[in-house]
């Protein structure tokens, strides 16, 4: 996939917004300042913003012809060359409004984020599941372009498949489609292998969610070392990192960082990426990261918890993390509906509150599990080392006949032990 960093050009964009005449003007100005920071995020640079407030958004060209007029004449008083709509446009639309506005590229708020997931996809699976999504959203946007479809292979809105594959007929295609899902499907079979080997072990598992640069895989880092790239971007961070974690008692959970949420997230990468956010539905608990230095941080965490309920996730234990308390600004208080939920304010970059967030993973890890004393015959000494590996063994008395062994374990495990001691 061609990344527009390895380019010397920077591609200049306007960006358009249609705020309906019933949508609050702030939350039409922080979605049109999203849009900004992923266009940054992808590599280009804003040169203008245009909003027009209609009664609903124009069928034929997204907005009025008065406003396509004013984008031509700042493409060609700038020599802007990219125009993203911060909304979903039919393939009608996209060209519909290129032959209104000249010689641009016209992409949606979709197309952008596919595009950044393009250019942060690393494993083998990620770049697939982004090629796949591409395909699957791009293509019908571009019917009508004639036999060029050149619209894919070099700067924003074009990186992922490449040109020669759109070159192709729809059979070819729908082929590699095909292809495609079964490569993927194949992939999800390990990773359903892996997470029942996980099941198996016992550890209780936490996936670390939230909006996208909210700071999971700095708290990640922090924590673990995992050494997962952190950026202050969009979706720096795609494919998903599991490490283990030993809290202050000594049993361990397991952290998995998730891909992050953002408003209007294409369906396509939703089902997509529903490997990776398999995670969130398949764990014990979510470790919700919200970045409370962004004045926009309950809207988001809006998102975040939508998305979770979306995901069939919503009945999961739930910790939050009020992440960059470090940047807040000062004077800040913690919203009532945020005080009242499971949380500690932290840094994850400086270290600030983590203690007390280790602390709360604990209880939550420890909630269902109970403190066993178990009498163990010197015949079944198997089971001494199965609580070793699967319970915190708090301490252990021998006996002529054996050994009493008291562990905190879970449910699960606490049947798995009187099943082998025959109770």
């Amino acid at each position: 996939m061609e990344k527009l960093f390895d380019k010397k050009e920077i591609t200049e964009a306007v960006l358009v917004s249609v705020r309906l005449s019933d949508q609050d003007e702030h939350d039409c100005e922080a979605s049109l300042e999203e849009l900004g920071r992923l266009l940054q995020t992808a590599g280009g640079e804003l040169t203008a913003e245009v909003v027009q407030v209609r009664e609903s958004p124009d069928p034929r060209t997204y907005i009025g012809s008065g406003k396509l007029a004013e984008i031509r004449d700042i493409c060609e008083s700038t020599g802007a060359s990219l125009v993203i709509f911060d909304g979903e446009l039919t393939p009608a639309q996209i060209k519909n409004a290129e032959d209104a506005i000249g010689d641009v590229t016209v992409i949606d708020r979709p197309m952008l984020i596919l595009d950044i997931f393009a250019l942060h996809a690393k494993t083998g699976e990620g770049k697939l599941q982004v090629e796949l999504a591409q395909l699957k959203y791009t293509i019908p946007r571009l019917s009508g372009h004639g036999a060029e479809m050149s619209r894919l292979g070099g700067g924003i809105g074009t990186r992922g498949p490449g040109e020669s594959k759109l070159e192709s007929d729809r059979r070819h295609i729908r082929r590699r489609i095909a292809a495609l899902e079964e490569q993927i499907r194949e992939m999800e079979k390990n990773r359903r292998t892996q997470r029942g080997k996980r099941d198996k072990s016992g550890i209780f598992r936490i996936a670390v969610a939230g909006y996208t640069n909210a700071g999971k895989s700095t708290l990640l880092n922090y924590l673990t070392g995992a050494g997962i790239l952190a950026e202050d971007k969009l979706f720096a961070t795609l494919d998903p990192t599991t490490r283990k974690f030993t809290l202050p008692s000594g049993s361990e959970v397991l952290l998995t960082d998730t891909v992050g949420f953002i408003r209007n997230l294409p369906t396509q990468l939703i089902k997509a990426f529903r490997s990776t956010l398999e995670e969130v539905m398949y764990c014990d608990a979510i470790l919700i990261v919200a970045d409370v230095s962004d004045p926009e941080y309950d809207a988001q965490l809006s998102v975040t918890e939508e998305l979770i309920n979306e995901l069939g996730a919503s009945d999961k234990p739930v910790i939050y993390a009020f992440n960059k308390c470090d940047n807040r600004a000062e004077g800040f208080t913690m919203p009532l509906g945020m005080r009242n939920r499971e949380g500690v304010c932290i840094s994850a970059l400086t270290g600030e509150g983590m203690d007390e967030l280790v602390r709360l993973m604990e209880k939550t890890a420890n909630s269902g599990k109970v403190t066993e004393t178990f009498t163990i015959p010197a015949s079944k000494g198997g089971v001494l080392s199965y609580l070793y590996a699967n319970a915190s063994v708090i301490s252990v008395e021998y006996t002529d006949g054996g050994s009493e062994v008291t562990a905190t374990l879970d449910k699960k495990t606490d049947g798995e032990v009187r099943k082998m001691l025959g109770k």
